[in-house]
């Protein structure tokens, strides 16, 4: 087992709170115009996800390693976390693509369904269809909150088999059912109101599309938390017996042990999604996790200061370094 460590993240001190390090990079990112080539790729059940390549720049090997980006819940392209990185990872020789979730690319997917915590199909098929088409690239990914929970499953499902170089998760939820008590809690609130808002307005949009979903409308229309809207949308559009069935069945925790590809995990103690009991253990990681846990950094946020007085992510130096490295 890669050795635990307490990640060297240093907070800005104007920015040593979890709620300042979780909406600061949310409210005033930076996002860089970027050149990149949009494609839908079909999945095996006649829906489809929208993916977003860029090339590595002029100049490097070819095939160029390819690292794949997974945004959080109802994130997307233009996500505070994603541009950033996006250039950092190309600025080092490494094409990128990111893949939406399934409705998250501005246009609602055709099925009943959506996407889940849990769900690792879609991303497995992604990682198929490009090993196919790059067979000489070594891949990678990196996934944030919901999507670092599935990448962090998928692993433990693939074990040894993941067709991955190396992995990077990041703020993950872990335990959902924790998870989802820790944000029904203070100020957490916001945030979930914020997402169940967003939640609810994909699924009505979905549900203007198809004219019908198996899910009990008024209870759609009363959800005010994730619980709530899980237990209502969530379980019974992806074959879940309920709530409890669907955070069971779908959290990351019970898969650490069964990892096998070199994988990062990125985590801050105070982030106010998720909640200090639902961390692992480095008893719990598997023989290719390297689990680094931060006092400070909130919910993918991690701003650091340099030494010029000025804030930057410390995500897009930590991350493209991990990558680099060999196994």
């Amino acid at each position: 087992m890669m050795s635990h460590a307490i990640a060297p993240f240093r907070p800005a001190p104007w920015l040593r709170g979890a709620h300042a390090q979780t909406l600061a990079p949310f409210l005033f990112a930076r996002r860089p115009p970027l050149p990149w080539r949009h494609e839908r790729l079909e999945l095996p059940d006649g829906d489809f996800v929208d993916l977003a390549h860029l090339d590595a720049e002029l100049g490097q090997a070819i095939p160029a390693p390819r690292v794949c980006l997974f945004h959080g819940l109802e994130g997307n392209m233009r996500s505070h976390y994603i541009g950033g990185l996006a250039a950092a990872l190309r600025a080092r020789g490494m094409a990128v693509t990111l893949m939406h979730m399934r409705g998250c690319s501005g246009e609602p997917n055709r099925l009943p369904r959506a996407y889940h915590s849990g769900d690792t199909a879609d991303m497995a098929h992604l990682f198929t269809t490009l090993a196919r088409r790059e067979p000489g690239s070594a891949l990678s990914a990196v996934g944030f909150s919901l999507s670092g929970n599935a990448l962090l499953k998928y692993l433990g499902e693939r074990g040894p088999e993941s067709g991955l170089a190396r992995a990077v998760a990041v703020s993950v939820p872990f335990d959902l059912a924790c998870a989802a008590q820790r944000i029904d809690q203070g100020f957490s609130r916001i945030y979930q109101s914020y997402l169940v808002r967003r939640m609810k307005a994909s699924t009505h949009a979905r549900l203007t599309r198809l004219g019908h979903l198996p899910i009990d409308h008024d209870r759609l229309a009363r959800a005010v938390s994730f619980l709530e809207f899980d237990d209502a949308v969530t379980a019974p559009l992806h074959g879940f017996a309920g709530v409890d069935d669907y955070y069971t069945r779908s959290s990351s925790r019970p898969w650490l042990p069964r990892i096998e590809t070199p994988t990062l995990i990125l985590h801050a103690r105070d982030d106010p999604f998720v909640g200090p009991a639902a961390v692992p253990t480095m008893e719990e990681a598997g023989p290719g996790v390297r689990l680094e846990i931060s006092h400070h950094g909130g919910h993918v946020g991690f701003i650091a200061m340099d030494h010029g007085l000025r804030p930057y992510r410390w995500l897009n130096r930590r991350i493209p370094g991990w990558l680099e490295t060999e196994p």
